[in-house]
């Protein structure tokens, strides 16, 4: 059901939510104390800081630790992005009249955990794969049946690329209305591809990839 979070990548990851960061022309000066500035609202540091937090807590008390926390080594950078695109992906359900309430975030969780083996599988999972800690899963929940919901108003598949694109041009136009503007320490936004860009690496590795080579 869900992907992992820096994909959201819509052009490769047909809707499932995650990751998208920042955009250019938003220093520490012109505001301070924010990670960004979303249609007028900021994002602080400490909200930011918060999350990391909890992300951190949870890798730390799995059994796994040191393999989960080597794999998000720019975890503050990708909340940042995710904490950007979920604001975007909110604007562009209220313009296309799409909601969800909190029943059926409930319902689609508790399916997920019927699917996975359980809400501990469930946990695990999203950790493992998305760097989502336990208290933020129902949002994760939201924002992928927000996309799911969106697509169909849209009448886009998402098993597409047409569809995809569909989803993706009503987040570009969300984006632009919303004047994102991140703290340039964490990189440059993308309207049109509603990513994070300018990043040497993904913030968040393929456990399959291979280790990167030494220098000699």
């Amino acid at each position: 059901m869900f992907r992992r979070r820096t994909s959201l990548s819509l052009s490769a990851a047909a809707a499932v939510l995650v990751a998208a960061p920042l955009l250019t022309a938003c220093g520490s000066e012109a505001h301070p104390g924010a990670a960004a500035v979303v249609g007028g609202e900021r994002i602080t540091m400490e909200q930011v800081q918060s999350q990391v937090r909890a992300v951190r807590a949870a890798q730390n008390e799995s059994d796994r630790s040191a393999e989960l926390i080597r794999n998000t080594e720019q975890l503050t950078r990708g909340t940042v992005g995710s904490l950007v695109f979920e604001r975007v992906l909110e604007r562009a359900a209220d313009d296309a009249g799409v909601t969800v309430n909190r029943g059926e975030v409930q319902r689609a969780r508790e399916e997920a955990e019927r699917n996975v083996g359980g809400p501990e599988q469930l946990e695990a999972m999203m950790l493992q794969q998305r760097a989502v800690a336990p208290d933020e899963i129902d949002q994760a929940v939201r924002s992928q049946l927000l996309v799911q919901k969106l697509a169909g108003k849209l009448g886009a598949n998402l098993q597409t690329p047409q569809g995809q694109q569909e989803i993706t041009r009503a987040l570009t136009e969300a984006s632009e209305k919303l004047d994102v503007t991140v703290n340039p320490r964490f990189g440059a936004w993308d309207d049109k591809q509603i990513t994070l860009t300018d990043a040497e690496e993904p913030w968040i590795r393929n456990v399959s990839d291979p280790e990167p080579q030494q220098p000699a």
